[in-house]
């Protein structure tokens, strides 16, 4: 049975990640580990907290201590790092801690992956480990930067961040590149496009818009809304991840995109018709610092190497995600409570 590692998982995309791993596979034993930062919540997982397969651990991937003793006590062979702090305007406000947890984080990981997996661990020159171990970092396309108004991310565009969450998830994918290289640790590193889905936190754009248009509160649109990202269905980014473990070539970095590039307004003008609202709860609010124009994901590699394809159609993921928000409407008031309102209040109410 493989002992895997799951950082974040309490998370938006960890929380989904852990639900397709239990439901995909038998043989496998995962190891949650979450510091339940804001963004961080266990009723995402309620339904598998009883399931032998699955044990939580609260914990802050910064903790060495922590991160050594569960490799220790549960005989990890994979680690999939999701836990990072991702809001680019959290970023803007409070680069330190993006700093600190991105950064940082990523490389007690390393070092704890690197000393408990190497065949001598003593021996700075050994590039050897046991079999089947491997580590992945989950990181963003954001780390590329933003294109103009053609062209795509591939595998070999140069890194460019423009904000410091971008730079953050940069220097942490530069960690573990370095530690392919310099220790032979086996790694790899997946960048997806913006996902959607259940069990998101409402700071990001597709949950904040649901659950504003549900209130009848204004819908806060960045500049003139045009901003093009690619939209991934999260249980497509769940399945590409797991296609990298499975089949994935050691060392190599594997973008992982949906093939939807659509404009933020779009995407609000959608979610206004899904919950039967109009365009007057629009409110165009100054744009942010540095905010990127366009992002668009060149997926062949994975396509091609993996034999991964995104089975969502953008329609498809919306309409689920939408009817999910509104049958979950429990679940969503309770994340939106107390400080969730301090820090919406303070990034948009005086915009």
């Amino acid at each position: 049975m493989h002992t895997m590692l799951v950082t974040g998982g309490a998370g938006f995309i960890g929380s989904n990640f852990i639900h397709y791993l239990l439901e995909t596979y038998d043989t496998v034993r995962i190891i949650n580990l979450d510091a339940l930062t804001y963004a961080g919540n266990l009723e995402n997982l309620r339904d598998v907290e009883s399931d032998p397969r699955y044990v939580f651990v609260k914990g802050d991937v910064r903790d060495k201590e922590t991160v050594d003793r569960v490799f220790e006590e549960y005989g990890v062979d994979t680690l999939v790092h999701f836990a990072a702090e991702s809001h680019v305007d959290r970023s803007i406000t409070q680069p330190e801690i993006f700093l600190s947890t991105n950064i940082l984080g990523t490389g007690v990981l390393l070092d704890s992956a690197k000393r408990h997996w190497s065949l001598r661990p003593d021996d700075k020159y050994c590039r050897e480990y046991r079999e089947g171990v491997r580590y992945l970092q989950v990181s963003t396309d954001e780390v590329y930067g933003a294109l103009g108004k053609t062209g795509m991310f591939t595998e070999t565009t140069p890194l460019s961040p423009n904000s410091p969450y971008s730079a953050s998830k940069t220097s942490a994918d530069l960690l573990v590149r370095a530690y392919s290289e310099t220790y032979g640790l086996p790694v790899n590193i997946t960048r997806c496009s913006n996902n959607y889905g259940p069990y998101q936190f409402p700071e990001k754009l597709i949950p904040l818009m649901i659950h504003n248009c549900l209130a009848d509160q204004p819908l806060p649109v960045y500049g003139d809304g045009m901003q093009i990202r690619d939209w991934l269905h999260v249980a497509d980014h769940c399945a590409a991840i797991d296609a990298v473990l499975r089949r994935g070539r050691c060392g190599e970095v594997y973008n992982i995109g949906g093939n939807n590039e659509k404009a933020n307004i779009e995407i609000v003008r959608l979610i206004l018709a899904a919950t039967g609202r109009d365009e007057s709860l629009i409110r165009y609010v100054k744009d942010r610092p540095g905010h990127d124009r366009r992002y668009a994901i060149d997926n062949t590699k994975i396509t091609t190497e993996l034999g991964w394809a995104p089975r969502y159609t953008f329609e498809q993921g919306m309409a689920e995600t939408v009817q999910w928000y509104l049958d979950n409407t429990a679940w969503v008031e309770h994340v939106v409570s107390g400080a969730y309102r301090d820090y919406y209040r303070d990034m948009y109410d005086n915009a």
